[in-house]
């Protein structure tokens, strides 16, 4: 006669409890029985005026939580857990419910969910807090680029100074050395020594009237520098 090995299935699950509850999503979480060997779970999650039911299984985990999205605000749920064994699942857990929050209530403070890729809405409070510093650091980074901006400015209005000098002290060495036999321009105009007689009668005139100038004294001295 062959006898048939005990197949056990593992026990319900316990300490069924939904926390984080929001508007559209709450988090359900649990204990497993010592000794019981779990490789993952399975939620059914239900409106209780049974317009609508889900469920959710996941093998091949240890976790023993889950979120549960989409769901509608200011409703009632009821909810069960089961863990799944090696040879079936366990008999489903007491039903928990438990109600949505309506978007203009406030969120109750809880535990943050850590690893479960959510993020807490803000309120109002941290909002402003982040706006300031965002503001703050967009004041910060226009007052560098301002300063950053008059810097480079004055560094390439030095760098055409330094290349105006030259040009400035070589025009005054110029003007300095020829101050005593008289520049090339002269009130504005350009000496008649600069000008070339396009005849013989302009060149006669010119001749006459730059003899005009010389005075008499000056022809006095050359004379008699000149014999003595």
């Amino acid at each position: 006669m062959l006898v048939c090995p005990h197949i056990s299935v593992p026990a319900a699950p316990v300490n069924v409890s939904v926390t984080q509850l929001r508007a559209h999503s709450a988090m359900v979480t649990w204990n497993v029985p010592q000794g019981d060997t779990v490789i993952g779970y399975a939620i059914s999650q239900q409106r209780q005026d049974g317009l609508m039911q889900r469920s959710i299984r996941e093998v091949n985990t240890s976790s023993r939580w889950c979120v549960l999205w989409d769901l509608d605000e200011d409703t009632h749920y009821s909810v069960q857990v089961q863990s799944v064994g090696l040879h079936g699942d366990s008999p489903p857990s007491r039903a928990v419910h438990f109600r949505t929050l309506e978007r203009t209530d406030h969120y109750p403070a809880g535990p943050a969910m850590e690893g479960l890729g959510m993020t807490p809405q803000l309120e109002t409070g941290e909002l402003l807090i982040i706006t300031t510093v965002l503001l703050l650091w967009a004041a910060v980074i226009a007052l560098f680029c301002r300063q950053y901006d008059i810097i480079k400015d004055n560094d390439s209005n030095g760098t055409k100074e330094k290349a105006k000098r030259p040009l400035v002290r070589a025009t005054s060495s110029y003007y300095n050395a020829s101050a005593g036999s008289s520049p090339i321009y002269h009130n504005g105009a350009v000496r008649r020594s600069c000008w070339k007689p396009s005849n013989v009668s302009e060149l006669k005139q010119f001749c006459k009237e730059e003899w005009d100038k010389i005075p008499p004294q000056r022809c006095e001295r050359l004379i008699a520098s000149g014999f003595s």
